[in-house]
């Protein structure tokens, strides 16, 4: 997946929703799994292998955007903060200082979103899988 931009801070979560789609329709993927008496019909390994690469590069590709938009972030407070310090009257980037400072804060609670979702992705994954594929394998 490409890189979302950061500068359009809506955009960026709306982008971050779409590619949390894998995660959200999991469940549905894995009804694809045959029950026991359907078993011979589907090749379940290759499903759940599948599967597991999408998610792997859906997390990875999620993660790399988040941090990438962390450190965009974290740069432009740095800039903002040394303007501040050099115009403490300047209202203006006194104001931008707070938006982007709780702009950093969203985005570093989107890292501690993604590790719940991918723990919960991984073990419906799991319960499902874990009789055809073994990650790592």
């Amino acid at each position: 997946m490409a890189a979302i931009s950061c500068l359009d801070f809506l955009g960026f979560q709306e982008a971050l929703k779409k590619m949390r789609d894998v995660d959200d329709k999991i469940i549905y993927s894995l009804n694809a799994l045959p029950t026991e008496s359907f078993k011979g019909q589907v090749n379940s390994e290759s499903t759940c292998r599948d599967l597991y690469a999408k998610l792997q590069q859906s997390h990875s590709s999620r993660q790399d955007n988040i941090r990438s938009c962390i450190t965009l972030s974290a740069n432009t407070l740095k800039n903002l903060g040394e303007r501040r310090k050099a115009q403490p009257d300047d209202i203006e980037t006194d104001s931008k200082f707070k938006a982007e400072q709780r702009k950093l804060r969203v985005l570093q609670s989107e890292l501690n979103v993604e590790d719940i979702i991918k723990e919960r992705t991984y073990k419906a994954f799991n319960e499902r899988c874990r009789s055809y594929f073994h990650a790592g394998q």
